[in-house]
């Protein structure tokens, strides 16, 4: 009877369902997607590779222009000693003298004062041989005391008639300072020195330096006529 009982309670056992062990863990829901996120990353990625192109563009997108590495007086002229090459970007509008163009840009001179650290465009510089309308280049030859020591092209000056109104006294006048009876007028009130020579050392009564000047074509007659008398004196004024 024992043995019959224990079976049948056996048989119980085996018959009630299976539960899960403890260890097992329920298997999780699939993960959202969310393709929103997903375009927006691949935007971003498409922007910044087309920045970077652009930016290759643009560097490349530079010219070998002429930069100054000295001033330049008006009148002046460039050359190997003065210049150097330097990139700079060709979108600005401004007109580059190319690097290659350097030759022919000696042969033209400045217009005014271009000072170190210019690059160089081209409405900067003339024809040589090309005069301003109604200007004129007049001679002098100055003694000493009449031009200031380190006078040169390009230079800006105003001239004075320096002489003496008796006519007595000193006849071999300085002009610099002049007398009583001195006849200190303005002759040009802006004039550009062009060239100025050394004074020749040959003898001491050929010391006096030969200046080329250009002034309005109204002073003319009165310069020369001061000029020929050996009356002329020149300052520097701004503007150099």
């Amino acid at each position: 009877m024992k043995i019959q009982e224990r079976t049948g309670a056996g048989a119980g056992r085996s018959a009630a369902p299976a539960q899960p062990s403890v260890g097992d863990r329920l298997p999780s829901p699939p993960r959202e997607r969310k393709p929103a996120l997903a375009a927006l990353a691949v935007l971003l990625i498409l922007v910044g590779a087309l920045g970077a192109t652009m930016l290759v563009l643009r560097a490349g997108d530079r010219v070998e222009a002429i930069q100054l590495t000295a001033d330049i007086k008006a009148g002046e002229s460039i050359t190997d000693g003065n210049i150097k090459s330097v990139m700079v970007n060709d979108d600005s509008g401004a007109n580059f003298v190319a690097w290659s163009q350097r030759e022919g840009l000696k042969k033209l001179q400045a217009k005014s004062t271009l000072y170190k650290g210019t690059v160089v465009v081209g409405e900067m510089f003339a024809d040589k041989s090309g005069m301003e309308e109604g200007k004129a280049t007049v001679g002098v030859s100055l003694k000493e005391g009449q031009y200031p020591k380190g006078l040169d092209s390009g230079d800006n000056v105003a001239v004075y008639r320096v002489g003496n109104k008796s006519g007595g006294g000193n006849g071999d006048q300085d002009g610099a300072s002049g007398s009583a009876g001195a006849d200190n007028s303005l002759l040009v009130e802006r004039a550009v020195v062009e060239s100025a020579g050394t004074s020749s050392s040959d003898s001491i009564a050929s010391t006096n330096l030969p200046v080329t000047l250009t002034v309005d074509v109204d002073d003319v007659p009165a310069l020369t006529q001061a000029a020929s008398a050996g009356e002329v004196a020149v300052v520097l004024i701004p503007g150099n």
